[in-house]
């Protein structure tokens, strides 16, 4: 059975659930072979410019798995936001980084504020996008190429999907699921994780 590899882009600042809701998500996520057993359908791993250990907002401290130098190939990658994105906009290493992870993804997608670091490696441009809500303006004036949706909790365009504040990056890890495994695989992981989610029809 198919097995994605999923990456979690780390950094000093980041909001907490930003990252460690799309992780539990994919983490928690399994499905049942033909034997019945589980089976877990994404390896989780995360990822920090140097791979040393990273102090998440108010406080966390994480150890990232990888640097950029030692990190995998991956299927889909995941840029959170915070506080931190607003210094992050400006370290060109980041930027190029997630440019050059584009080119080998299938899926890449942001939570929160980190859409603005997809803005700036220009993948953002001549689409549709959203962001946290405090930011939407922000987002409208520093990229006036990226048509901004607000009161939304993600946006899907293909191989970009973009998500709203905070907790709107489990719906989006939710959506992900539902448009690689179904409804039915979805629905079954926000009942283990207790998650009240509505998903779209016929995906």
């Amino acid at each position: 059975m198919k097995r994605w590899k999923v990456g979690i882009l780390l950094f000093d600042d980041a909001e907490v659930l930003d990252f460690a809701g799309p992780f539990e998500v994919f983490a928690v996520t399994s499905v049942k072979q033909n034997e019945g057993e589980l089976y877990s359908p994404f390896e989780v791993t995360t990822i920090s410019e140097t791979g040393q250990m990273i102090t998440a907002r108010n406080g966390l401290k994480v150890q990232p798995d990888y640097s950029f130098g030692s990190a995998p190939a991956y299927d889909l990658l995941v840029i959170p936001g915070g506080m931190g994105t607003r210094g992050l906009v400006h370290n060109k290493a980041v930027v190029a980084w997630i440019a050059e992870r584009f080119a080998e993804v299938q899926w890449m997608t942001s939570v929160c504020t980190g859409s603005f670091l997809l803005a700036e490696a220009g993948l953002l441009e001549g689409k549709h996008a959203t962001t946290h809500w405090a930011s939407i303006e922000r987002m409208r004036n520093t990229y006036p190429g990226v048509s901004v949706e607000e009161n939304v909790k993600y946006v899907d365009e293909g191989r970009i999907v973009t998500s709203a504040g905070i907790s709107a990056g489990i719906n989006m890890a939710f959506h992900m699921v539902n448009r690689l495994l179904g409804k039915e695989v979805a629905q079954e992981t926000a009942r283990r994780m207790e998650y009240d989610i509505i998903l779209d029809a016929d995906k």
